[in-house]
């Protein structure tokens, strides 16, 4: 519980789109030692996650033999972890480059007020907006980091304006445009954070 508690106090995590594409294998919450009424995942089924999040589409065969077990068990453990929520889809990761001109925007914002009511409305706003490929709630100066990705300056503009005419609570916010993005990585280092 303890490597769990200090994993969430270094990190947020709201896992969901990146503008790369999309994260392989999302991880419920990571709720990966201990949770009331699931068993102790073992090093196996953290390896297991690590291995498929890095590759959705790795045979079962193949999986088994980087996690050192036999096929079928290796199958059954897989199973166990979906219907556990700890595997809560697959997908493809999309080259965003070959597609042609986007922008990614990384927004600050900062609301009126700060009742659970406020946070509550514009967080059900943000929902309705594609654009919106991450949400964090932070601590600090600002309360929300918002990821953006758009087809250009003008797009995320109109974005952000059909955000405040929505009466979402919003009191200020500040924009930083993405000029380069050397590295982006779909995987969370799953082995590290846990010491296996």
């Amino acid at each position: 519980m303890a490597i769990f508690k200090r994993f969430l106090s270094n990190c947020t995590l709201i896992l969901s789109h990146v503008l790369g594409g999309i994260l392989c294998c999302h991880l419920n919450e990571l709720k990966v030692i201990i949770m009331e009424g699931l068993e102790k995942l073992d090093r196996i089924d953290i390896r297991i996650l690590y291995e498929l999040q890095k590759n959705g589409r790795i045979s079962n065969v193949e999986l088994s033999e980087r996690v050192h077990l036999s096929p079928s068990p290796c199958l059954t453990r897989v199973k166990r972890l979906q219907s556990a929520g700890y595997i809560s889809g697959y997908a493809a990761l999309i080259n965003v480059a070959k597609l042609g001109g986007t922008l990614t925007v990384f927004t600050e914002v900062t609301l009126r007020n700060h009742r659970q009511t406020d946070f509550g409305r514009f967080l059900d706003g943000l929902q309705q907006v594609e654009e919106v490929m991450e949400c964090h709630m932070m601590s600090g100066g600002y309360d929300f980091l918002l990821k953006f990705a758009t087809n250009g300056i003008v797009d995320y503009q109109d974005t952000i304006d059909r955000l405040i005419e929505r009466e979402l609570g919003i009191d200020k916010y500040f924009s930083y445009v993405v000029l380069r993005s050397p590295i982006i990585r779909h995987h969370l280092p799953l082995e590290r954070l846990f010491s296996i």
